[in-house]
């Protein structure tokens, strides 16, 4: 009888956050094909409790080991051994024990391991299927990174990542039976850096749950102040979303409330870095800090925003943004993995003064502002549904759905 292991840098629950968010839908659809062993990773020991709790039931096993790495140590060890930080910064020697037992005893027949610094994890000889699901290619992000930041140490940091990790990449994707990734864009990208088929590199795009994120339920209301509201939801201590609200915070929201005096600002996620917390001293500006559910707040918004500078894949808070029916202004980068028609399901600006123009527009339009929310909600439902967008990883493990 055919097990799975899935080897998962962030153990999957909650799905709170967009790489647990993609996690855990691919465990349960792993689950639904064969038994599953699952072997992860956790921040911090409540974070590992709360998922023990919740998937040893769903588990044939289940070992979770919380990391305890010190970026600066693992950074000096990472140099000296001439391998990605990345790959230091998520290695457990127990974990690494476990997984070797398990693979030993011969019960596992295919392996899933999710997020590229679970690859330090796969056995050297298998005989089985393996899929990477890369979901990103991190090695462009470094460089990207590198290219947006010149400060010393940190853009030497970021470009020597960027080259170690993407060679690590390229030697992982051709050792694995296929590697995935979150868009077409993706994909495409590490198919040209890592010269391999459209064989061997395969895009499985991220959904979402419409019965979830859905207009219709009734949701405890926010206090979002008098006037419109701007919403921004993420993980606040990932430098791109830092990046994006920060932007926004100082030089669009300005623009915006020339024209919309009460105009206000939500920064709506957990462990909003100091960057962020700061940011509520301006005028209209609010940082929520971790919320129960974010769904209130898109529920209250006027426009959500998403001026990212640097965005990789598919970004979940646009998913869910317009899975609620709420108009989005996205940039450009923001928006590129989503099969969205800029002007009817989003809109899509890149500088500051178009960013403020198209919010201004929706908060002055709210009839246009409804249309566009209804239609987003209609495409989330067409296009992306997680048991459609999952469904291949049946057919790539060789097992019947």
């Amino acid at each position: 009888m055919p097990e799975i292991l899935f080897l998962v840098h962030r153990a999957p629950w909650p799905p709170d956050r967009g790489d647990r968010i993609r996690s855990w839908h691919m465990f349960e659809a792993l689950a639904k094909l064969a038994p599953v062993h699952v072997a992860a990773l956790a921040d911090n020991a409540e974070e590992a409790a709360v998922a023990r709790a919740k998937m040893a039931p769903l588990c044939k096993s289940l070992v979770i080991e919380v990391r305890h790495a010190s970026r600066p140590l693992t950074l000096a060890q990472a140099i000296l051994h001439g391998e990605p930080v990345s790959n230091r910064l998520f290695r457990s020697a127990a974990l690494a024990r476990h997984v070797d037992a398990l693979i030993g005893r011969g019960d596992v027949s295919h392996i899933v391991a999710f997020s590229g610094q679970m690859a330090q994890y796969l056995p050297a000889r298998f005989d089985g299927p393996v899929l990477m699901d890369f979901v990103d290619v991190d090695s462009a992000k470094f460089a990207t990174y590198a290219e947006q930041d010149k400060r010393q140490p940190l853009n030497w940091v970021h470009k020597r990542e960027a080259r170690v990790l993407g060679a690590y990449e390229v030697e992982v994707a051709r050792r694995v039976d296929v590697s995935l990734f979150v868009s077409e864009a993706e994909a495409a990208l590490f198919c040209k850096q890592s010269e391999l088929g459209t064989d061997k590199v395969r895009a499985v795009e991220n959904g979402i749950d419409t019965d979830r994120f859905d207009p219709a339920i009734q949701l405890d209301a926010v206090e979002a102040g008098e006037g419109p509201l701007a919403v921004f939801t993420g993980q606040m201590d990932y430098r791109p979303n830092i990046d994006a609200v920060r932007w926004f915070a100082n030089d669009i929201l300005p623009l915006i409330r020339q024209r919309h005096l009460q105009a206000s600002f939500a920064i709506v996620g957990r462990a909003p870095a100091d960057d962020v917390r700061a940011l509520a001293k301006l005028p209209g500006v609010t940082v929520t800090g971790e919320v129960p559910d974010v769904r209130p707040w898109l529920v209250a918004a006027d426009a959500v925003v998403a001026p990212l500078l640097l965005a990789r894949g598919v970004q979940n808070k646009l998913l869910e943004a317009m899975a609620m029916a709420r108009p989005v202004v996205a940039s450009a980068a923001a928006a590129e993995g989503i099969d969205a028609t800029p002007g009817e399901h989003l809109l899509v600006a890149d500088d500051a003064a178009a960013i403020a123009d198209a919010v201004c527009w929706l908060f002055d339009d709210r009839a246009g502002a409804a249309k566009m929310g209804q239609a987003a909600r209609a495409r989330m439902i067409a296009r992306y549904g997680w048991g459609a967008r999952l469904a291949p990883l049946g057919e790539l493990l060789g097992l019947p759905a």
